[in-house]
């Protein structure tokens, strides 16, 4: 069976995205998985290699060579001046550079080039002083896709969350739920939880109030008028499923074991979770899109970029369960 292709974004030139996919470029054991092909500059790379010891042994390619590319390779796209870069600084040529790599490759994946996208770390500072209209990778893969029903996923062996609302303050989130939302983003959890399972998922979705309301006590009774109606009409449509959960007792290790994946309702409350328990494992999906996109869990680390110290295992599972969900 032919082998996954993979497109790896480089992120953000300044991070440690580079670094990370040195050491993707040079694990043989992705490479009996799939082929991986890192989307960004090959000079950048191997500045980066020479600054952190790492090896510059890769096959680099153009853009016309991508259809016969068979991975582990780079496809240079030359989008990145050297000259105007500085390791763990913000700037808007590697936020424009960050943009053009991941455009490149949904470019790719939607035109059957390859057959899912990984990314490496990208600046929300630098994307938006490069001009870029949208906070991160989700919302620009989002629109580069043409795709209205979405959310953000982080996938571990240990914990799944996936979340109603993602980059909104505390005060933003009463008001963008709704119980469409709510059922829209159990089903997306609940379809791709199926396809890596091969069995119904139980789904576990979280309150917004502190003891999920405590009957109307606290808040403004967001879990009897919009999170159960939400998950009765999942229940009614097969979704084994149970909630709200208060919040404060969802994750204990009792109720993780009888859970699949959790649905929650803002930023924090599931990234606090599986970044305490998952770190180093966790992967970022975009659920709902018409192409495989997974991410790391991570951010650019500006303050360890190009030193040597980035930790590549959260991009390496990333690229594994890419290939996994792209069979």
């Amino acid at each position: 069976m032919t082998k996954p292709r993979i497109a790896i974004t480089m992120g953000d030139p300044a991070g440690i995205g580079p670094e990370i996919c040195l050491d993707l470029l040079s694990d043989s054991s992705l490479a009996e998985l799939c082929a991986p092909i890192v989307f960004g500059d090959a000079e950048v790379l191997r500045r980066c290699a020479e600054q952190t010891k790492k090896s510059s042994d890769f096959t680099q390619m153009g853009r016309d060579d991508l259809e016969s590319a068979i991975g582990p390779c780079v496809l240079d796209l030359g989008l990145m001046d050297t000259n105007q870069l500085k390791p763990g600084a913000i700037s808007p040529a590697c936020g424009q550079a960050t943009f053009g790599y991941v455009t490149e490759a949904i470019d790719a994946c939607l035109s059957g080039h390859i057959d899912a996208v990984t990314t490496c770390p990208a600046n929300k500072e630098a994307l938006q002083s490069a001009g870029v209209p949208h906070p991160g990778h989700t919302e620009i893969f989002a629109e580069r896709t043409q795709t209205e029903k979405f959310c953000m996923a982080f996938l571990s062996g240990k914990i799944n969350c996936s979340l109603v609302t993602v980059h909104a303050g505390y005060e933003q989130v009463p008001g963008l739920l709704s119980e469409r939302r709510i059922a829209e983003v159990i089903k997306l959890t609940r379809e791709t939880h199926k396809k890596l399972l091969g069995k119904e998922p139980r789904i576990a979705v979280l309150g917004l109030n502190p003891h999920a309301g405590e009957n109307g006590m606290f808040g403004n009774r967001e879990e009897e008028r919009i999170i159960q109606p939400a998950i009765d009409a999942m229940r009614a449509e097969g979704c084994d499923i149970v909630g709200p959960l208060p919040p404060d007792t969802a994750f204990t290790e009792g109720q993780r074991r009888q859970t699949d994946a959790y649905v929650c309702m803002y930023h924090d409350q599931g990234l606090i979770p599986v970044k305490a328990i998952a770190f180093e494992s966790a992967v970022n999906v975009t659920l709902g899109l018409p192409i495989v996109r997974t991410s790391v869990d991570h951010g650019t680390a500006f303050d360890i970029a190009w030193q040597g110290k980035a930790d590549s295992r959260s991009l390496k599972s990333a690229v594994r369960l890419a290939a996994r969900l792209a069979i």
